[in-house]
């Protein structure tokens, strides 16, 4: 029997992967995760979305237009901090430390099932999140990943607060991104999907319910920007 992971949040990855078979199977697998994926065959076309809120970034070695590792060594040079992990068909011991001395949080040989590359996303993630137990707090409001749930936490005890799916998704996306602003369009797709297209207020219903819910200073919003959370709410 398979083993149950913890469920992650939904994530806005980008797939750079020059194998079209590989590719675009990944792209759907991720995607039937509950994801949003961006896949693009060469470094070109990575570089022009290098600067897109992504959460992380899965990097095949050998592209037609260069080197992964190369790319990962000079993202991380810039200052990016994002989970980055190497895809590749090379498996002896020196190829896996050169990729990982790139600055790769992980590395994932060819061939492999999907399902441990999501495996592999859960222990990067955990990582980059860094939050014990899988708990987030910020202010009163206490954020459990593991139990995909939300409670009120002061003096008098602890009260759960019920969410609808959409909310939970929203918090969470919010949550496990503290400190960033993130746009309406990347909360608009994940949160939304197809329905983002069909109406152009229903992101701010659901932040106005969870501000009703958790406080009216939970979410802050960056004007033309997006929306971040609040890490001290009054």
């Amino acid at each position: 029997m398979a083993p149950v992971l913890t469920p992650l949040p939904t994530m806005h990855l980008l797939l750079l992967e020059d194998d079209a078979i590989l590719g675009e199977g990944l792209r759907d697998f991720l995607r039937a995760d509950g994801h949003v994926v961006d896949w693009v065959p060469r470094l070109l076309e990575a570089r022009s979305l290098a600067k897109e809120p992504y959460d992380a970034l899965l990097i095949d070695w050998q592209l037609p237009d260069g080197s992964g590792v190369d790319w990962v060594r000079q993202r991380r040079a810039q200052g990016d901090r994002r989970p980055m992990l190497l895809l590749t068909a090379r498996d002896l011991l020196k190829d896996r430390l050169t990729g990982l001395d790139s600055g790769a949080d992980d590395y994932l040989v060819k061939p492999f099932e999907p399902e441990e590359l999501v495996a592999r996303l859960h222990a990067v993630w955990r990582r980059s999140v860094g939050a014990p137990g899988g708990r987030l707090r910020f202010g009163e409001v206490e954020v459990d990943l593991q139990a995909r749930g939300v409670c009120l936490v002061s003096a008098q005890g602890r009260e759960r607060v019920e969410l609808t799916a959409r909310e939970w998704t929203l918090l969470e996306s919010l949550a496990t991104r503290a400190g960033r602003i993130v746009s309406k369009a990347d909360l608009e797709q994940i949160t939304l999907g197809f329905e983002a297209e069909v109406s152009s207020n229903v992101l701010e219903v659901h932040v106005a319910s969870l501000r009703r819910k958790l406080g009216k200073g939970l979410i802050d919003t960056v004007r033309g920007l997006g929306y971040r959370i609040n890490p001290d709410p009054a």
